[in-house]
């Protein structure tokens, strides 16, 4: 790693190794989309949006929204690289961590377009692993999450798009998945499936940050409604979950202050 020391990456000293972000590039706030292209759409609804950093996976915007500094970092698919943007963006000053993107519902009343909360996550992955016992919980940030509800269900009370939270599953092996691993979730309760959540959480809550999830619902495996060709109703979900989580970071600014 061609970097000067671990300690000043961890001080915030040195330019962050795989985000190439440093303090001055961030706010406070990060939103986490998996995909780059999603961070373009993220900057679109930030005033004085600019391009701080685009290296691997890691496509980063920080603008403002009501005067509040916000950063949006791509994260790729997956725990490990979320895991490294995370601790790197905590490294230089970033408290509050939202991922938002997309995710497969498991529950018949998920419609595709959907929003959906996680309040927890099953931790099918490997990342967390390093952090804690397999046995440990991952756990949303309340306070986040259940200002992320109580915006979402404001927000879009007159529209069609509804809003859902509760337990989730964070996957490592997307064609791994299979039918029947679907229904064993499903018996579970589990209301939805992605791949980064449950390593943010627990990342979040050993170092003492706050992290929560937004989705839109891609498809659902239920009732096994896919749409081929461009989904319209998702891209909608990906613009409200932004709008959704940009006021949401207002509001508990505005609670802080109070």
């Amino acid at each position: 790693m061609s970097i000067t020391n671990k300690s000043e990456l961890t001080l915030g000293i040195a330019k962050q190794y795989h985000i190439d972000l440093s303090k001055d590039d961030v706010g406070g706030y990060a939103l986490l989309p998996g995909d780059p292209a999603r961070s373009d759409i993220v900057a679109k609804y930030l005033d004085d949006a600019v391009l701080v950093g685009h290296k691997r996976e890691h496509k980063s915007f920080s603008g403002f929204y009501k005067g509040i500094k916000v950063t949006v970092c791509s994260t790729g698919m997956g725990c490990p690289s979320a895991a490294i943007a995370m601790e790197e963006l905590a490294n230089i000053g970033v408290h509050t961590f939202i991922r938002i993107g997309s995710s497969a519902a498991l529950k018949p009343d998920i419609k595709i377009g959907d929003l959906v909360i996680n309040t927890a996550s099953m931790k099918n992955e490997g990342t967390s692993k390093f952090y804690v016992p397999d046995n440990f919980p991952a756990v949303a940030d309340l306070e986040v999450t259940h200002a992320l509800i109580q915006t979402a269900r404001e927000m879009l009370a007159d529209t069609d798009i509804g809003v859902h939270w509760g337990i989730g599953a964070t996957d490592d092996a997307f064609y791994g998945e299979t039918p029947e691993w679907f229904d064993h979730l499903v018996k579970l309760g589990v209301m939805n499936v992605e791949m980064e959540a449950s390593a943010l959480y627990t990342i979040g809550h050993k170092r003492n940050l706050r992290a929560a999830c937004i989705c839109a619902a891609s498809m659902n495996h239920v009732n096994q409604e896919f749409i081929e060709g461009e989904n319209v109703r998702l891209k909608q979900g990906w613009e409200e979950e932004i709008k959704v989580v940009l006021e949401t970071i207002y509001r508990l600014e505005q609670q802080a202050k109070n």
